[in-house]
């Protein structure tokens, strides 16, 4: 195993399903965004911020899910998220459930693509009735890609806009996310144990991009595909 290397820089990506204008999704991202920002470099990690908006993206969205390619935009906003250090989740609450459009973005993700990056997980919605779809929809998708959420989640109905306690939540996040990248910890565990997980071969996963060279063609699978024995 080797040590666990201390980051000194950080580059945060967001990425909000929000889609009316102005967004209450993409505000309270930014707003963690902001408070993550800002935590990071007071602990002297100097981070970057870039922002991936899914609605003026939403129909070659749709238009990858049902080629099974995607289109270059969405390839783009994949890279983006592939050269992530960490990611701030926002999408908005529909019939008691995340967003179709963060859905779908997420299903044009390689399953190795955030392997143990860390990631605040997000949401609002109209009532405070659907605060649990954060928790109950958003943390098993990330944690089926392996990524690794922050303790805290945050979700903001109307009323939560004013409330003191929603600032204090956001700081606790945005503290759990500089601890966890300032210990580099998570950077190591992908990287010690990246031969351990199944990789999408030709994926966008920076580490797992491989070339017809890498496949082992000795191996029992590939010689029954063969037609060998």
């Amino acid at each position: 195993m080797n040590a666990v290397t201390p980051l000194s820089a950080a580059s945060l990506v967001v990425v909000s399903a929000g889609v009316s204008d102005p967004s209450s999704t993409r505000l309270l991202a930014d707003r963690i965004a902001q408070q993550a920002v800002d935590t990071l470099r007071d602990s002297g990690v100097e981070t970057t911020l870039g922002v991936i908006d899914l609605s003026p993206i939403a129909v070659d969205i749709a238009r990858s899910l049902v080629s099974g390619f995607p289109t270059e935009k969405v390839q783009e906003a994949i890279e983006r998220l592939a050269s992530a250090d960490a990611i701030i989740a926002s999408t908005p609450v529909y019939k008691a459930g995340i967003s179709g459009l963060f859905k779908s973005f997420a299903d044009l993700i390689d399953d190795d693509l955030l392997i143990a990056k860390p990631v605040i997980l997000a949401a609002t919605g109209g009532t405070a009735r659907h605060a649990m779809v954060v928790d109950e929809q958003l943390r098993p998708l990330f944690a089926f890609l392996r990524a690794i959420a922050t303790p805290t989640s945050l979700y903001a109905a109307p009323e939560d806009w004013g409330s003191a306690d929603l600032g204090k939540r956001i700081a606790r996040a945005a503290t759990e996310l500089a601890l966890l990248l300032r210990s580099g910890a998570p950077r190591d565990i992908a990287a010690d144990n990246w031969d351990g997980y199944q990789h999408r071969f030709g994926g966008n996963a920076t580490r797992a991009q491989r070339s017809v060279d890498g496949v082992d063609f000795s191996s029992e699978l590939m010689r029954l595909a063969a037609g060998g024995s």
